[in-house]
């Protein structure tokens, strides 16, 4: 699963249509039958029946909407889309990720959104894609990180298994006592990047952006004591660069191999691992002082441009929270419904391994979403990640590497 975020190039082209005056509110409900259009990425790459069949469930329906569907790559969406919104022709709905959402928001692309069956969304979710109290985009779908562990490893150095109760201190000390250089077994592993270190951040009660957005807050005692707790793991209980560590699939591999203890990682990696010689299971990540999971998160938006934001919404709403989106995403294991109802994911957590599936959900009781700026998104990420591994391989000390990170990166997205 590929989780690379969507550029934000284009952003000029979106302030136009604000100029222009463009719609914000749900026009009248249609008097007679309407197509409506809608342009997605979610479906790409072996999921276009799976929407079909949601997509029929919706006109059985409201037989007075036709939805046509325009399904593109992945990699082309984020393009497509942005001439589109310049042009005016974007599709009344489209397929957006929480890192576009602000951006969008704020230069008037997004219709609101009427809600009538918020309780049927998971509320962190919800919340994801609304400002000022009003909703403008729906959580289609989401994926999130967990804590694996090898419970034969566990089992082996009679250490406790993982719990939602755990803390940063809790883990180091098992993943000391899991360690075992000799036997080339590692008790944890936790990538050094802009992903794990914004979470860390999270978890320890710190911000990575001041208010403003337009500049840093992570050069902070919260923050240095986060860097530390990634950096630090390198060569004491997980590998080092030298070692492999940061490689493409170096982590998921070692864990298939049985020669790690822990792994910080995504409910994406399932099917990678579902084969392997020993018995694993997840647990929501520890934190130190919050709770806090990194989630990954799709939503639909309805275009400010629409001639039918109400037959639109409709079909958002349907396509988000329906019985049918429910039990077709379950069957087909195509990401995750972001709804609150337990009792609709029943067939999900029953399927298997891992055990404690549970805790993909527990884990969105805390989550932490991934800093947005307005401009210099890819760049801030690639500095936090340049300074963190450069801290990480010795050549600089926590503290030199987010000073340095700071000075850069607050002048790509300042001002």
């Amino acid at each position: 699963m590929n989780r690379k975020l969507v550029a934000t190039a284009g952003l000029a082209a979106c302030a136009a249509l604000v100029m222009s005056g463009c719609a914000a509110t749900p026009s009248a409900a249609p008097a007679g039958p309407v197509t409506i259009t809608y342009s997605n990425f979610i479906s790409n790459d072996g999921n276009e029946d799976n929407l079909s069949k949601i997509v029929d469930a919706f006109e059985k329906e409201n037989k007075n909407i036709t939805v046509d569907v325009k399904t593109l790559p992945y990699g082309d969406y984020g393009t497509a889309l942005q001439t589109d919104l310049a042009a005016g022709t974007a599709a009344d709905v489209f397929d957006i990720e929480y890192s576009n959402y602000a951006s969008y928001q704020a230069n008037g692309v997004l219709a609101e959104i009427p809600v009538d069956n918020a309780d049927a969304y998971r509320g962190t979710l919800l919340d994801a894609y609304a400002t000022d109290g009003k909703q403008y985009a729906l959580p289609s779908s989401f994926s999130d990180v967990v804590l694996y562990y090898n419970a034969d490893l566990f089992d082996a150095a009679g250490v406790d298994y993982p719990t939602n109760d755990w803390t940063w201190e809790d883990e180091k000390a098992a993943a000391l006592k899991l360690t075992d250089k000799a036997k080339g077994v590692w008790g944890d592993h936790q990538p050094v990047s802009f992903y794990e270190y914004y979470k860390a951040l999270a978890q320890n009660g710190g911000d990575f952006l001041a208010k403003d957005g337009k500049s840093v807050a992570f050069n902070s005692p919260e923050g240095i004591e986060a860097a530390k707790w990634l950096v630090e793991k390198s060569g004491t209980v997980m590998p080092t660069i030298e070692q492999g560590q940061g490689t493409a699939d170096f982590d998921t591999n070692l864990f298939k191999d049985g020669k790690l203890a822990m792994l910080h990682t995504g409910i994406w990696v399932f099917g990678a691992v579902a084969d392997v010689p020993f018995t694993w299971d997840i647990a929501v990540e520890p934190g130190n002082t919050d709770k806090a999971s990194a989630v990954f998160s799709n939503a639909v938006g309805v275009s400010a441009t629409s001639k039918h934001t109400e037959a639109a919404a409709k079909w958002a709403e349907f396509l988000t929270s329906s019985d049918t989106m429910v039990q077709t995403r379950l069957d087909a294991g195509w990401e995750l419904p972001p709804i609150s109802d337990e009792d609709a994911l029943a067939t999900y957590l029953d399927k298997g391994a891992p055990a404690n599936r549970k805790a993909v959900f527990d884990s969105l009781d805390g989550i932490a979403l991934p800093p947005v700026v307005a401009k210099g998104q890819t760049e801030m990420q690639d500095i936090t990640g340049e300074e963190l591994v450069e801290a990480q391989a010795g050549r600089k000390t926590v503290e030199e590497a987010l000073k340095s990170a700071e000075k850069r990166i607050n002048a790509v997205i300042g001002g």
